[in-house]
């Protein structure tokens, strides 16, 4: 299979993984906040906690991110599909469209999220056309009143409710 063909398929089993939905914020040296959409995104540590994603070498944000020392990842609600488009859009002024905060750790904190975590920057890793940053979760927060977005398929959605009535063999 040359490169091309694996580069589809590869995009085809990864495009059918159901995925949470993201979006990754911090500041330029002036400031202004920054983010964007991202679903390339795990856990890696209990102890400490820590988390990972990746930022495409070619997004215009990439040096805030690998060299701002902190970011906040944002766990979308299942009611923020809008949100989500726009900051995976070229919108330039993204959080305009929002209600965000500066939080006491200097990040730009999005309203009406699932959960947020908190990080500072562990380890930026050059890995093929991304660069993975692995983060140590220094403040957290979750709305248990609202459920996570759905990637699937390249669509957005809610977990479907009658996964949360089944019971888990013990």
């Amino acid at each position: 299979m040359n490169k091309e063909k694996r580069q589809e398929v590869f995009k085809q089993i990864m495009g059918n993984y159901p995925t949470g939905v993201t979006i990754v914020t911090t500041t330029t040296e002036d400031g202004t906040p920054v983010g964007l959409t991202v679903n390339s995104f795990a856990s890696v540590s209990l102890d400490p906690l820590m988390l990972l994603w990746s930022i495409d070498h070619r997004v215009s944000s990439l040096k805030e991110f690998t060299e701002g020392g902190k970011f906040a990842v944002h766990v979308l609600a299942e009611e923020q599909r809008e949100l989500c488009q726009t900051f995976a859009s070229k919108h330039t002024d993204r959080f305009s469209t929002c209600n965000w905060a500066l939080s006491p750790n200097g990040l730009p904190i999005i309203e009406g999220t699932f959960g947020v975590f908190e990080c500072k920057t562990f380890k930026a890793i050059e890995a093929g056309d991304h660069t993975v940053l692995i983060g140590e979760v220094i403040d957290l927060q979750v709305d248990k009143e609202k459920d996570p977005m759905l990637y699937h398929r390249r669509v957005f959605g809610a977990i479907p409710k009658e996964f949360y009535n089944q019971k888990l063999p013990v």
